[in-house]
């Protein structure tokens, strides 16, 4: 599985973004998403993921009623919907990919990794 990962940019502080992310190469069937960044200077923390069907997901406290994880499988998709950004915010978001759902914030188990996208909230 291929991962793109697209969507970043620039936005002020209150702003919105949607992010997205786009298998290919090999079949989306089964596989749960996740979201995840890495702010200059520190290490990578989890955001958000959702499982196969869809009907389940978790996000990190930090996001959690701000940002919201959707997938279109027909599409092969998942995006990232981030509304209220904040300056915090700002930082490299990558997805990746499992071949089963649990709400553990860990990236241990995802097999595949997109290559990122850069999101920067200005004050």
């Amino acid at each position: 599985v291929q991962l793109q990962a697209c969507g970043g940019g620039l936005v002020q502080a209150g702003g919105s973004l949607r992010l997205s992310c786009a298998a290919s190469g090999h079949t989306f069937n089964g596989y749960s998403m996740g979201w995840f960044r890495q702010a200059p200077g520190k290490e990578r923390e989890f955001v958000a993921t959702i499982s196969w069907g869809g009907t389940m997901t978790h996000y990190a406290d930090s996001v959690k009623d701000r940002f919201a994880i959707a997938r279109d499988n027909a599409k092969n998709t998942v995006y990232l919907q981030m509304n209220s950004l904040k300056p915090e915010d700002t930082a490299v978001y990558y997805c990746a990919a499992k071949s089963y759902y649990t709400n553990a914030e860990s990236s241990i188990g995802y097999d595949y990794w997109g290559q990122g996208t850069l999101v920067t909230v200005s004050s």
